[in-house]
């Protein structure tokens, strides 16, 4: 079992550069960068995670996360470097792919891609993508950059997403390619893991409802003609003050994750505010823990 850590970047995080040191000298497995480019002054659309709808103030102060994962992958060696999520449909697709092939080129084939939808609809609209597409666009923009990544001459003719055909290079060291993992949730998020994504990175608060759903996706993966023995499900998971213990990685493990990431709303407001390295070392015996089971 695998440990990761979500950390909010803003300018108040700290240094990153020693923070990806402290999370690679402790044994964690993955650092883990959440991406919102921009949030509207005006906004109607109510935070899902707060009870009274609304978003917490350092949302607005994070970093592009593949900037802030390129220093961590200057520093480090051996440290996964995810975006925990990256909202596809807000970005265009050729540089993105571009983008996340140098990072990979350059890390030495260490990137994994968290990927979501997006839940903030004046966001999405800014960005220029349309809400109500922003799925099929999503898909697109996967289907799209594989093929950059691994074709010498790519072109893509969606619906949403189309380009003649190009080069683009450098190619990622991972082959076929860097992992996208979907987070979202639902029956909808079972079909489409199951039919396009590398895997699932689903917040989980249930494990046997994890079990229950990760059990659906192979099917359904397998009805598609897909291995589903090649799909990764990371669980996101509320350490709360100590961590998992032993039995519930085990629980986790059990139910088909390969890695935990350690994230909750409460961690994200107190490493956007520079306490990342002491909760990176107050949940260090949960890598511990993991190693042991």
């Amino acid at each position: 079992m695998n440990i990761g850590i979500l950390v909010a970047a803003t300018a108040q995080t700290g240094d990153l550069a020693e923070i990806a040191r402290l999370t690679e000298s402790l044994g964690y497995d993955s650092l883990w960068i959440p991406e919102h480019p921009i949030i509207p002054l005006e906004m109607k659309t109510p935070f899902p995670a707060a009870r009274d709808g609304k978003l917490p103030d350092h949302y607005a102060q994070w970093s592009d996360p593949f900037i802030a994962l390129t220093v961590a992958a200057a520093v480090t060696k051996t440290i996964k470097l995810g975006t925990g999520i990256c909202l596809l449909p807000e970005r265009e697709p050729l540089i993105t792919a571009k983008v996340i092939a140098s990072l990979d080129f350059y890390s030495g084939g260490r990137v994994i891609i968290g990927a979501g939808a997006g839940w903030l609809r004046e966001e999405t609209v800014i960005m220029g993508a349309e809400f109500g597409s922003r799925w099929k666009r999503m898909r697109e923009m996967v289907e799209a950059m594989r093929l950059l990544w691994t074709q010498p001459a790519a072109s893509y003719d969606g619906e949403t997403v189309r380009f003649p055909a190009v080069r683009c290079e450098p190619k990622p060291v991972q082959k076929p390619y860097p992992r996208v993992l979907l987070g979202a949730h639902g029956p909808k998020a079972i079909e489409r893991v199951a039919r396009t994504y590398d895997g699932w990175f689903p917040l989980v608060q249930n494990p046997d409802h994890f079990k229950r759903d990760i059990a659906a996706i192979r099917l359904r993966a397998r009805e598609y003609g897909r291995n589903p023995d090649a799909l990764q499900f990371t669980a996101i998971v509320d350490p709360h003050d100590s961590g998992p213990s032993a039995d519930e990685l085990k629980v986790f493990r059990d139910a088909g994750a390969s890695r935990i990431v350690l994230f909750s709303q409460k961690i994200g407001s107190q490493t956007a505010a520079g306490m990342a390295p002491e909760l990176i070392r107050k949940l260090a015996p949960v890598v511990e823990r993991a190693t042991k089971i």
